[in-house]
């Protein structure tokens, strides 16, 4: 059995690696575009802020360790599937055959349409490469422009401000880290940051990237008119599944690669994990691209477990979740935290002390919840909305009081065990 493995982050690791445990004799091959041994986008800001070296960023750390598992790790660019035929193009030149194909091409930044865009020294924090760029440029005192205060964009900012640079934040949303943190959150992550010495900007939309005056090589605008002068401009404005090379294939596209619960695609041949694939989402029942790791991670061990035969191997859905360090404020979200349709919620809000929790039900269930400052049983939210965990009368409770968490989970959990003793 050949298994093919398109992409060397953590999906295609991981799924390689579980093929070889269940199937010894088989050829597993991963097939990646960077030069670098396989790696972590997620590692980057370390990096950027010295905890590790460039090794330090290695999915794993033994420089043996692929070859010592009789994995092929092939440096070269896929640039289209034959699903007719088996075989996929290489850049390099040639082609590759499978009789099982596993895509884990990930994402790819998205490059606004502003004008100066295209000037050199603005980078995405993607890739080991534009990691190396961004610590020439960001030395203490640097003027930097960051664009997008999402999930990625926030990861980036701890690293440039822990560097030492004079840091400014760009964010379109009325708030920061708009998909993962409602409006009373996002903003008091902003004004956290900016107690830190963080200037930011919401509600804001750069217009124009041209060349800086006084010595700084960029001048940054507005739309309300402003003008940042910069030294360096990060572009964190979101990403796009890596779907390109699939154009002329029968592989059904749509934000991403349309998989079943057993992560196929398309064609019965052919699988697909990460951030490229579009995959059940356990809270909404709709198909969706999840660009976090866990999600990646959990693709990549499915869809290797289906590949080599493993057919109970079914997808039940990715939990929506995001854990986010900021500067020391740590922030979560998870499932439906923006609230269900006809639901009903509780709110804890302390301001001053920068601690919020917010959760959300759906008749007696926990089915999204975001909390700031508040680590504390930040599991236990995860583990009730995974569970779909009926509260009884902890619903009214919660509504009274937010962190009875640990309480709720308990009392309902017991409550389920007691009366399951009983029939």
């Amino acid at each position: 059995m050949k298994h093919l493995i398109i992409g060397a982050g953590p999906s295609g690791v991981i799924a390689a690696e579980t093929l070889r445990k269940l199937q010894p004799e088989a050829s597993v091959t991963i097939v990646g575009d960077e030069p670098e041994p396989p790696y972590s986008r997620m590692a980057l800001p370390y990096l950027l802020i010295g905890k590790i070296g460039e090794e330090g960023t290695y999915l794993r750390k033994d420089a043996g360790h692929f070859d010592g598992l009789r994995i092929d790790v092939r440096r070269d660019r896929v640039t289209g599937v034959d699903t007719a035929a088996r075989k996929v193009q290489l850049a390099g030149g040639g082609a590759l055959p499978y009789d099982r194909l596993l895509i884990a091409t990930g994402s790819r930044p998205v490059s606004p349409p502003i004008p100066g865009m295209d000037l050199s020294g603005i980078y995405p924090c993607w890739t080991l490469a534009d990691a190396r760029h961004i610590a020439r440029g960001a030395v203490p005192g640097a003027k930097v422009v960051l664009m997008g205060a999402g999930f990625i964009g926030c990861i980036i900012l701890e690293a440039l401000a822990k560097r030492g640079v004079d840091l400014t934040v760009v964010e379109m949303a009325d708030r920061m880290v708009p998909r993962m943190m409602d409006n009373i959150a996002g903003n008091l992550i902003k004004k956290w940051c900016e107690a830190k010495g963080v200037h930011v900007h919401t509600s804001a939309k750069v217009v124009a990237i041209e060349p800086g005056t006084g010595g700084r090589q960029f001048a940054v605008r507005l739309d309300s008119g402003t003008v940042l002068a910069a030294d360096l401009i990060i572009s964190a404005t979101g990403v796009r599944s890596n779907v390109e090379f699939l154009q002329g294939s029968d592989i059904r596209i749509d934000h991403g690669i349309l998989i079943d619960r057993q992560m196929r695609t398309s064609n019965p041949d052919v699988y697909a994990a990460g951030d490229v694939a579009q995959g059940l989402d356990f809270s909404t029942g709709e198909y969706s691209v999840q660009a976090i790791q866990p999600t990646a991670a959990d693709h990549g061990q499915l869809a290797a477990r289906n590949m080599a035969g493993r057919r109970e191997a079914i997808h039940r859905g990715s939990v929506n979740m995001n854990v986010l360090d900021t500067l020391g404020l740590i922030s979560s979200s998870f499932g439906l935290w923006m609230g269900a349709k006809d639901g009903d919620s509780a709110e804890l809000c302390d301001p001053g002390r920068y601690r919020y929790l917010n959760l959300q039900f759906e008749d007696d269930v926990l089915v999204g919840a975001t909390s700031l400052g508040l680590t504390e049983h930040v599991g236990v939210l995860r583990g009730l909305i995974q569970t779909r965990t009926r509260l009884r009368g902890w619903k009214e409770r919660l509504q009274e009081d937010p962190t009875r968490v640990m309480e709720a989970y308990l009392g309902s959990t017991q409550a389920v065990g007691f009366n399951a003793g009983l029939i």
